[in-house]
C-alpha cells in the first residue's frame, strides 16, 4: 500500500508501475454515476501486468484470500501474434474481478 486515508475509506495501492485507488462507499466522498446494485462490480475485469505473480500469490493465500480463477497459463491471440501469461483472478470486496499477470515463457 502507498497509502490510505481510513477516516475516508480511502486506499491507494502500487505494485511496479500498477496503482490503483480504492475508496469505500459510505465513507467520505462518494462517486456515484449511477444506481448501484450489488455486486458492485458485475462485469469489469482489470488486468494488471507484474513482474512475479508469486509474491501475491503468496500474500493473497497468507491473508486468507480465496482466488475466484486460480493460477493458470493462458494464450492470447494479439492481432497476427499470440502472448502466453500466468494469470489468475481475485475478487474485491465489491465485486470487481483483478486479473493479474506476467508473461509466460513460450
Amino acid at each position: 500500500m502507498r497509502y490510505s486515508r481510513p477516516d475516508e475509506g480511502f486506499a491507494y495501492l502500487e505494485l511496479g508501475a500498477a496503482e490503483l485507488m480504492l475508496d469505500q462507499l459510505g465513507i467520505g466522498r462518494d462517486w456515484v454515476t449511477a444506481p448501484l446494485e450489488l455486486p458492485l462490480g458485475r462485469g469489469v475485469n482489470f488486468q494488471i501486468e507484474v513482474v512475479a505473480l508469486d509474491p501475491v500469490l503468496a500474500r493473497l493465500q497468507e491473508a486468507g484470500v480465496a482466488l475466484f480463477q486460480p493460477l493458470e497459463t493462458k494464450a492470447y491471440r494479439v492481432g497476427d501474434d499470440v502472448v502466453r501469461q500466468r494469470q489468475f483472478c481475485v475478487q474485491d470486496p465489491d465485486g470487481y474481478l483483478l486479473r493479474l499477470w506476467e508473461q509466460a515463457g513460450s
